[in-house]
């Protein structure tokens, strides 16, 4: 009864305060999210699976929407025209227009990405010294290696994962770098021949739900309904089964 009362005593608050929370994310990045063929407004994939269990938790409907590119993403979150990123990096930078959730809501692996007849010889990041790289416009790889890749690395930068690849097969660069379940969705779909992973992985960094500065939403009660939530949804281990799920949708739409 008492935890009856204490859930619907959340659902008041949020009602009062706040009556809808807009999240959005990468749109390129299966099987987490992508953006919906049919209804171009939408977003699909786990993270956007996630969301909606996590608005049960909190009491407010959560609209994930397609506001543009990853680099649009961040500028809205900036600006606080949404109020969530469902699925970020974390870095210090990102601290300044936004709150981190906690805990993560699941860990993901990032890794070089070279081309088969030109084998890449990697063990550490210094061994990419020299070489050119490439990933997507304002992609994290994790604190440390952002920092090392700014001070000693020629990493270029493109609008999509599927430009970067056509670039890679025409070896106009020695590598890409990303992550490893959201390049392998795209490598299936796409039928991307001639390219592989390389070990070991760049990085292995865990993904976070953020709340801008400038929600109107952000609120102390909400930061922690959030992390109550997040709490709750990461000790049942929803994101696996989501997941697998969202791997096998991304390939037949």
């Amino acid at each position: 009864m008492l935890a009856g009362l204490a859930c619907v005593a959340g659902v008041v608050w949020a009602a009062e305060s706040c009556k809808q929370l807009v999240a959005t994310g990468n749109p390129e990045y299966p099987p987490y999210l992508w953006r919906e063929a049919a209804d171009g407004s939408r977003m699909l994939g786990a993270n956007a699976d996630l969301m909606q269990m996590v608005s049960k938790e909190v009491g407010i409907p959560i609209d994930v929407r397609y506001v543009g590119s990853w680099a649009r993403v961040q500028e809205e979150a900036k600006l606080g025209r949404i109020d969530l990123i469902a699925g970020a990096f974390f870095t210090v930078d990102r601290l300044d227009y936004m709150d981190y959730v906690y805990p993560a809501f699941r860990e993901t692996r990032s890794v070089l990405w070279g081309r088969q007849e030109a084998p890449l010889k990697y063990q550490q990041w210094s061994d990419l010294k020299g070489l050119v790289g490439l990933t997507v416009i304002n992609n994290s790889f994790g604190e440390g290696f952002d920092r090392y890749a700014k001070s000693s690395l020629k990493i270029n930068t493109v609008p999509s994962l599927e430009q970067a690849f056509k670039i890679l097969q025409l070896g106009r660069v020695d590598y890409l770098i990303y992550e490893e379940d959201p390049a392998l969705a795209y490598i299936a779909k796409l039928a991307i021949t001639g390219l592989a992973p390389v070990n070991p992985s760049v990085s292995n960094e865990s993904l976070y739900l953020t709340l801008s500065h400038k929600s109107p939403c952000n609120t102390p009660e909400l930061r922690a309904a959030l992390s109550k939530a997040m709490y709750k949804l990461a000790r049942l281990n929803v994101m696996k089964k989501m997941v697998d799920a969202n791997i096998q949708l991304w390939r037949t739409k």
